[in-house]
């Protein structure tokens, strides 16, 4: 069983604690998660099973809608409502005008320093334990990029907003920052992951529904096949010898692929590399993902370097 299972997440448990029931709900050795959501958050996570695991490091690279709520007026040390309070604000006199430009002010490629209360590491050890122990430490600020940023309704001192982002875009610093614009400081309250990539809630099935699922045999019709995902991926069909080639883990040469580059692919762009499932059949299958490698000498052809193989 290989593929990515939509999951919509409960409030309550860890990203790891639904791939823990997942694998152990339809007994795979091999299961992963392709996005973390905090603890409190909810909705899309793609569930990676079998060989899909190998597709962790290009599926994080998606972006993301969230629809969020944050609220006006008080901060607290973890940016959303599972932190400790550790400032007030006033927010009598805040015009919706107001808000709508404090908004307005984070669409595009903003800096966002990353919370204590993260998994980002410092000096191997992540942000998080550091902050339970009282720690602060010194953090880079990242470029990341909003989008969308639109908000559905405000309700003193709530407000509710759709956004969509980068990868590495973290929300409850978006609400956080928003607050400080205003002057009243602000903190997040709700967040629910609507669409990652290519997988939307629409998609995704509930851990009960997945129980039942496996009880009805009907769970690998939930599973989007290797062959599938990334569609964004521009793809590249190889005759069978070839892909036992690169499943083999001999080198190739741009000779192998004559023909198959595309002239618009750039240095760094990646492709998905097909073949045929057999002989007689007219389904391919994912053979492995690779990066082009355009020479800077004209004389020289463009070349691919293999990153991951699928058996």
């Amino acid at each position: 069983m290989d593929g990515v299972l939509v999951v919509d997440k409960p409030a309550g448990i860890t990203s790891y604690e639904v791939v823990a029931r997942v694998k152990r709900v339809i007994k795979v050795k091999k299961v992963g998660h392709g996005g973390t959501l905090d603890p409190f958050a909810t909705g899309v996570l793609p569930i990676l099973i079998g060989q899909a695991t190998k597709l962790s490091q290009f599926l994080i690279r998606d972006s993301k809608r969230y629809q969020a709520a944050m609220r006006l007026g008080v901060e607290t040390d973890t940016q959303d409502l599972t932190g400790e309070v550790t400032f007030r604000g006033e927010t009598r006199g805040i015009e919706e005008a107001s808000i709508r430009e404090a908004f307005a002010a984070f669409t595009g490629k903003i800096s966002q320093l990353p919370p204590m209360y993260s998994a980002v590491k410092h000096q191997g050890v992540p942000l998080y334990r550091l902050a339970r122990r009282g720690k602060q430490v010194e953090r880079k600020k990242k470029v990341v990029e909003i989008y969308q940023l639109e908000i559905s309704r405000i309700e003193l001192p709530e407000v509710y907003f759709e956004v969509s982002c980068s990868r590495g875009t973290y929300i409850r610093t978006l609400a956080a920052d928003i607050g400080k614009r205003l002057g009243c400081g602000g903190h997040l309250t709700q967040l629910r992951r609507v669409k990652s990539g290519e997988f939307g809630i629409g998609q995704a099935i509930t851990l009960e529904e997945l129980e039942t699922a496996v009880e009805q045999g009907s769970v690998e019709k939930r599973i989007t096949p290797l062959e599938r995902v990334l569609p964004g991926f521009p793809r590249i069909q190889v005759e069978r010898t070839l892909a036992a080639k690169i499943r083999q883990g001999r080198p190739t040469t741009a000779r192998d692929f004559q023909g198959d580059l595309h002239s618009s692919w750039g240095d760094g762009d990646l492709v998905r590399i097909m073949a045929l499932k057999g002989e007689q059949s007219e389904h391919t299958e994912l053979v492995a993902i690779a990066e082009i490698r355009a020479n800077s000498d004209a004389r020289e052809a463009t070349a691919l370097r293999v990153l991951r193989v699928f058996n």
